[in-house]
Parts: C-alpha cells; sequence; structure tokens
C-alpha cells in the first residue's frame, strides 16, 4: 500500500465533524449512568433502609417499653393506639400523648418471640 493513500485517509477521518461526536455522547451518557449509581447506593438506598428500620421500631412499640421520643422524653408506654401512644414519665407518673412517629429509640429489648 501507498504511504501517501493511508495517510489521506487518516487526516480525512480526523478532520470529520462526525467522527467523535458519538463517541462523546455515549461517554456523557456512561458518566451519568454512573453518577446515578453511585447516588442511589451511596444516599437513596441507606435512607430507604433506615426508615423501614424506624417503622418497624415504631410498629413493634409494646405496653412497659422504655422509650426516648424526639424531643428528650424518656417514658414508659402506657397505652398503644392506631397512631399515638400514651406514656408515663418521672417519678409521680405523669402521662403524655405523643404520636408514635415521635419515638426516637425503644430502649426494652425483647426477646425472639415479640413479648
Amino acid at each position: 500500500m501507498n504511504p501517501m493513500v493511508l495517510e489521506g485517509t487518516t487526516a480525512a477521518a480526523a478532520k470529520s465533524p462526525n467522527g467523535g461526536g458519538i463517541g462523546s455522547i455515549v461517554m456523557i451518557v456512561v458518566y451519568i449512568a454512573i453518577f446515578a449509581a453511585v447516588m442511589y447506593f451511596a444516599i437513596f438506598r441507606p435512607q430507604k433502609k433506615k426508615q423501614k428500620a424506624e417503622a418497624k421500631l415504631r410498629e413493634s412499640l409494646q405496653v412497659g417499653d422504655n422509650i426516648i421520643t424526639i424531643g428528650g422524653i424518656y417514658g414508659r408506654v402506657v397505652a398503644v393506639k392506631e397512631d399515638t401512644l400514651i406514656i408515663e414519665s418521672g417519678p409521680d407518673r405523669n402521662k403524655y400523648q405523643v404520636a408514635k412517629w415521635s419515638v426516637q429509640t425503644n430502649e426494652t429489648v425483647h426477646d425472639g418471640d415479640g413479648k
């Protein structure tokens, strides 16, 4: 083959306006896909796991559990209703009605049978 012919074809391909356009679009799409995957595994998935754990904690509350609310109130659960709890707090046994979503931690450890 003639070296001049090879040189001319490569120079023409390099000067072509569409020569690298498709490749750069593909690279941008790949970068966006990688960024989306990283965001999912770094932010969204752990947040969903945490929300599920909090929902499980709030649904498993029982009478007699020692809890702490997000407002910092320590108390013992006296009654469990659908969306609220009645807790008693302090040595004089003051009773408060609080929303279930306000429970931050359950300090009572239950056996595996749920009691």
